[in-house]
């Protein structure tokens, strides 16, 4: 069980770490999606984009 991160006497919620990281991954899966054309394969990349970055976070939630 995660406890809660203490930044500058201020408790922040663990799953704010994790939201952050899964946002970091997304960031560097956009480079990858730039090279691959990504929006040539799906019909609303935003919406794509978005699925796949709450996958992102259930994996990372699930890991750590």
């Amino acid at each position: 069980m995660q406890h809660d991160l203490t930044i500058g006497g201020i408790l922040v919620s663990p799953f704010i770490a994790y939201a952050l990281i899964a946002f970091a991954l997304l960031v560097a899966l956009r480079v990858v999606f730039r090279w691959i054309r990504f929006g040539r394969f799906v019909a609303n990349p935003p919406l794509a984009e978005a699925g796949i970055y709450v996958c992102l976070l259930a994996l990372v939630v699930v890991l750590l």
